[in-house]
């Protein structure tokens, strides 16, 4: 056999993707994961324990459990304030294969995938997949859109990805900034992939919207949700897709070609998160807005970290004044004994930035920010002549 040469997809994805290939290894302090370290309500688990020993051992179909499809739809009709029904729904192993399937079930080789930057990296390397291209517009200095700019990109765009609250930098897009986005593609065939894993992780006060609200747009709006961030359950692996039944029945397929049905007793242990409902999360968030001034409050105290308290999510993005590419201070810092994302994972705006996860303990935050200060005291030394 002669030397093995990938697809070329793998290679489409390789040569373009940012994400991570390793892990921090023994005695690194970690604020690279994007992972709720509070354990699964138990609610949600003995819902799980329950229905296996029920029987939920075998195939089911592959949108999904009806009865979890239903309850779902009732949830997005609330939200949406529009009726949403089953075959609207279909549920895939976590939001990550949600977006995936959409994107290859919407995009052509060669169509444009409009994606404000910085952004989750799954987008762009799903685009890649899908033969498509990724159009990076680039974030105002405080993470709020450049409505002028995007307005420019999505011209003829195939799709747009909307992250609010954004992975990685924690900006909620305000009802303003929205409805401009809504009536930018209106009349238009461009479909939105609205991901709001984070919506229930919102600091302040501040107003969160989704983009199912907006009814001109609605038959062009793909909410996609997750239950990993509001409810811990990331290894459960469970997400949904709401949109047109159309929409949805393409995606369906891509689903079921790439993952086949989703687990029968997660999907029961998901209902009865959809039953309860966000009120599960509170405690979490709670938490999360304690840890948040925490990290805010150490990271301030680092010279050359430009702080600017995020308005969601679990993140903290900061710009920092260094000469150095973002993968180098990345490096650094984890020969430093201290984990972080490099802000290029993200597109090309996240130059010059690193991501801080506080999805962890306080004493993590502050062992892990002391470790950080270490560095940035050390590549501000003068070097020895």
């Amino acid at each position: 056999m002669n030397a093995f040469t990938p697809s070329k997809v793998v290679q489409r994805i390789d040569a373009g993707s940012q994400r991570p290939r390793t892990r921090p290894g023994p005695g690194v302090v970690s604020l690279a994961v994007g992972e709720p370290d509070f354990d699964t309500p138990s609610q949600i688990t003995d819902a799980a324990v329950a229905a296996l020993r029920a029987g939920y051992t075998h195939y089911i179909d592959p949108a999904g459990d009806p009865e979890l499809r239903e309850a779902l739809a009732a949830y997005v009709s609330s939200v949406a304030g529009a009726k949403y029904s089953a075959d609207q729904i279909v549920v895939t192993h976590g939001g990550t294969a949600a977006i995936a399937a959409s994107i290859m079930a919407i995009a052509n080789p060669g169509d444009r995938i409009v994606i404000p930057d910085p952004n989750f990296s799954l987008y762009a390397d799903a685009a890649y997949m899908a033969g498509a291209i990724p159009v990076p517009v680039p974030v105002l200095a405080d993470y709020h859109l450049d409505l002028d700019l995007l307005e420019k990109e999505l011209r003829g765009a195939r799709m747009l990805v909307i992250c609010s609250p954004c992975n990685p930098t924690g900006a909620v897009f305000t009802p303003e900034e929205l409805k401009r986005v809504a009536e930018m593609i209106e009349n238009s065939d461009t479909i939105v992939i609205s991901d709001e894993a984070y919506c229930e992780i919102v600091y302040d006060g501040r107003p969160f919207m989704s983009m199912t609200q907006f009814p001109a747009i609605r038959g062009q709006v793909l909410y996609c949700q997750t239950f990993s961030k509001t409810f811990a359950m990331t290894g459960w692996r469970c997400g949904y897709l709401a949109g047109p039944a159309e929409i949805i029945k393409a995606v369906g397929f891509v689903n079921r070609t790439f993952n086949g049905a989703p687990n029968a007793a997660v999907c029961r242990a998901a209902l009865k998160a959809t039953e309860i409902g966000p009120s599960l999360a509170k405690p979490m968030l709670a938490e999360y807005i304690k840890r948040r001034d925490l990290i805010v409050e150490h990271a301030r105290a680092i010279p050359g970290l430009d702080v600017r308290p995020p308005e969601g999510t679990f993140y903290l993005f900061t710009r920092y004044d260094a000469d150095i590419p973002a993968s180098e201070m990345t490096a650094k810092l984890m020969e430093g004994g201290i984990a972080v994302r490099s802000g290029t994972e993200f597109g090309p705006s996240g130059q010059h930035h690193i991501r801080f996860s506080f999805a962890t303990s306080p004493e993590k935050i502050i062992e892990g920010l002391r470790r950080v200060r270490v560095v940035f005291e050390a590549l501000a030394r003068p070097a020895a002549v």
